[in-house]
């Protein structure tokens, strides 16, 4: 079986990264890939904005005219999306509720505008042996007032279209990456494939700790049987709409989809000792507009002290919103935060360190940033404005995850026909 990948909602590549083990660019800026993986296609497009920065950046690392799409997915006729072995992508977390349609009773439309369809027209038309699948962790628990439903329905799609898989809710820094990021990832592999029919002859237990792809690069306390629960998913419902209108569940951050059954638990992860801030921050010295102010001190001064506030919410209502404090700047000798698209804005989320040659108080750099999710220096600094470059760090994930995840994924492709 040949390694081959379409990526999905690609932003600057983090995937391909990860998988292919990239660690600089070249001269001319293209990306030095030193993985097995080809990416045949690539989709990449930015409905918000007209400039299209993260597939400019892309573009330029990987160069091509054939496989680099910037068109609206849901515009794209997934027939003409080239065949392959892997499909990997990073998609927004949304409302994936469903209904009847309203021209035949039988119908089932999704909510418009949801990539999740798009994802799962593309297991439908073109049937990739494997899928990986990157979210955030509160997917699990969506949308508040029926937890679990929105999960609960990508779970159903996939054994509907004949896959098993396997999630993990994985912190980054538990397993010495430089940034406490928690996000889901799914692993997902079809019916037709050796793997799969390896792995639905071992116990939910053993997938979970010690036989799944997540257990062999990200390992777990020991767990047993009392710790699984098994929920009532699959076979429980007539379609998505009952199940869009009537499931709910408790899903652990660990669980598993084989034989059409879905077992689920909570593990702890058996952590090894991180990168921390002080490895990856610049020692040299870097320029003055990344320093604080004087107004600057005081307004992050405010934002991190702890503080409440009488609100109004939409109807009216007063309410007291209160935070807590935290430190005036980040700890060096621990990993980063998480970071969000705001890192370039001022708020309380925003990373404030102690600059270690002048001992003043600053922001990130750009390549700080991408340092913290693993990328090469200057991966971003592809023509787009400062402030975007740290959007995309921000919308980003840890490469090194998606490297540990690829060596395993490697494996079981290589065990394939």
């Amino acid at each position: 079986m040949k390694k081959t990948v379409v990526e999905l909602f690609a932003g600057v590549g983090g995937f391909r990264v990860g998988l292919n083990n990239i660690t600089r660019i070249d001269e001319n800026g293209k990306a030095i890939e030193n993985g097995p993986w080809k990416f045949v296609w690539a989709n990449q497009w930015e409905p918000s904005t007209k400039a299209q920065h993260a597939f400019d950046c892309y573009n330029i690392r990987f160069p091509s005219a054939v496989e680099n799409s910037n068109v609206d997915i849901s515009k794209v006729d997934k027939k003409t999306i080239p065949n392959h072995t892997l499909l990997c992508g990073g998609f927004p977390c949304q409302d994936y509720s469903v209904a009847h349609s309203l021209s035949s009773s039988h119908g089932i439309e999704g909510k418009k505008g949801v990539l999740w369809w798009q994802i799962n027209d593309v297991l439908a038309v073109k049937k990739p042996p494997f899928v990986l699948l990157e979210n955030v962790d509160r997917l699990i628990k969506s949308p508040a007032k029926q937890r679990g439903r929105d999960f609960g329905i990508m779970l159903h799609c996939f054994a509907k279209q004949g896959y098993a898989l396997e999630w993990r809710v994985i912190n980054a820094a538990d397993y010495g990456h430089p940034q406490r990021r928690r996000r889901i990832f799914i692993f997902a592999f079809h019916k037709s494939t050796n793997y799969y029919k390896s792995l639905i002859k071992i116990s939910a237990v053993k997938i979970i700790s010690k036989e799944g792809l997540f257990a062999k690069e990200f390992p777990v306390e020991n767990i047993s049987e009392k710790n699984i629960r098994q929920i009532n998913l699959i076979n429980g419902f007539k379609d998505l709409v009952d199940i869009s209108e009537n499931f709910r569940a408790s899903f652990g951050n660990t669980g598993c989809v084989v034989g059409n059954k879905v077992y689920t638990a909570n593990t702890k992860p058996i952590k090894t000792k991180p990168m921390v801030l002080n490895d990856i921050i610049e020692k040299r010295q870097v320029d003055k507009h990344y320093f604080l102010s004087e107004s600057q001190k005081k307004q992050y001064e405010y934002l991190r002290g702890s503080k409440k506030i009488l609100r109004k919410d939409k109807n009216g209502f007063e309410y007291m919103y209160s935070e807590g404090s935290m430190s005036a700047y980040d700890d060096l000798l621990l990993p980063a935060r998480t970071m969000l698209t705001s890192e370039s804005t001022t708020n309380r989320s925003t990373h404030i360190i102690k600059d270690p040659k002048t001992k003043k108080l600053r922001v990130l750099t750009p390549i700080e940033c991408e340092r913290i999710n693993q990328f090469p220096d200057n991966w971003t600094n592809s023509g787009m404005p400062e402030n975007r470059r740290y959007f995309m760090m921000g919308n980003a994930l840890v490469c090194g995850i998606i490297s540990k995840i690829g060596k395993q994924i490697e494996k079981i492709v290589e065990k394939e026909k």
